[in-house]
């Protein structure tokens, strides 16, 4: 009996988990891959071997130019710094990607988005990858202060290494994509005192399943959001409306390209839903992909990261090649 339950949910997954061959994926664009009726089942699937996941840390080819640990900002004893990828054979000013790592504002680290950096380096794109200060070495908004004193100093670095300071794109996962959201819908003189004078507007934003509004019951009792605040909202409700991206969102706002999965357990999608409709009132282009049966991180799936660049593609072309 066992035996035969297993089986069913064995090849249930793997039907519900096909997904377009590459010759599919030329010939139309896809459609969002299918994914699970819940976690449980995902994890079973990965378990016996039905997800596959995209290389982490791929080996930088011979004909991309990687130029590591520049450092963009200078904080007391802390360093920021950047990474560059782009092609040996660039002939031209290129637009730029510039891509946060997420965790929680707590942890990860630049070289988490090795794989699109190298992906749209060898497109044809001059790809950024930044640092910026955790919350546990300064609280908000140190972070979003980081973030755009790193796209001022692209664009004031920006023939240096081959970037088109007009055409420049940010794109976030998790707490990057807050960051990200943060650093191109709030106006010019909100964050940012502490570095140059200069300008940090973006041509576009990705933000792959970010937090856009920390004045919800759920998020403000996060610890997540707590430890990046350094308040409670019992203590400090001004702070948690301000480090909203919600809050700074007007008409004439950056382009958005969104990517959610419903299943979700950490930022849930009704942040992204009511995103959407922020931006579509204010007037401004979103683009809302909500994947259905698809979890936190759920671009570490190979097909669902296949999806993702297929659309990315789409919208930067239109957003910074497109004059």
């Amino acid at each position: 009996m066992f035996k035969q339950i297993t089986i069913t949910l064995l090849l249930f997954c793997f039907i519900i988990g096909a997904g377009f061959s590459q010759s599919e994926r030329k010939e139309r664009a896809p459609k969002p891959p299918r994914g699970y009726p819940s976690e449980k089942i995902m994890k079973l699937a990965y378990a016996v071997g039905l997800i596959d996941l995209v290389e982490t840390e791929p080996e930088v080819p011979d004909y991309i130019e990687e130029i590591k640990d520049i450092t963009y900002k200078q904080v007391g004893d802390d360093s920021l710094q950047l990474d560059v990828y782009k092609r040996k054979d660039l002939d031209a000013n290129a637009p730029v990607l510039i891509f946060i790592h997420g965790g929680s504002w707590t942890k990860g680290k630049r070289s988490d988005y090795l794989l699109y950096l190298l992906d749209y380096a060898k497109k044809g794109y001059v790809t950024v990858t930044i640092s910026y200060r955790l919350a546990q070495v300064a609280p908000f908004p140190a972070a979003v202060d980081d973030v755009k004193c790193a796209v001022r100093w692209i664009r004031d670095h920006a023939d240096e290494y081959m970037i088109n300071a007009d055409r420049i794109a940010v794109i976030g996962g998790s707490a990057g994509a807050h960051l990200a959201m943060m650093l191109a819908y709030s106006p010019e003189n909100v964050f940012g005192e502490d570095c140059p004078e200069g300008n940090s507007t973006v041509q576009a934003i990705v933000n792959l399943y970010g937090p856009t509004d920390l004045t919800t019951e759920y998020a403000r009792e996060a610890d997540e959001v707590i430890n990046f605040l350094g308040v409670t909202y019992q203590d400090d409700p001004q702070k948690f409306i301000s480090a909203s991206p919600k809050a700074y969102i007007s008409p004439g706002d950056t382009p958005t390209l969104t990517f959610q999965g419903t299943l979700d357990s950490l930022v849930p999608v009704s942040q992204a839903d009511s995103l959407n409709i922020w931006l579509e009132n204010a007037g401004v282009y979103s683009e809302y992909h909500r994947l259905k049966g698809w979890p936190h991180t759920m671009d570490l799936s190979v097909k669902v990261n296949d999806y993702c660049q297929y659309y990315m593609d789409v919208f930067f072309e239109k957003y910074l090649r497109t004059n």
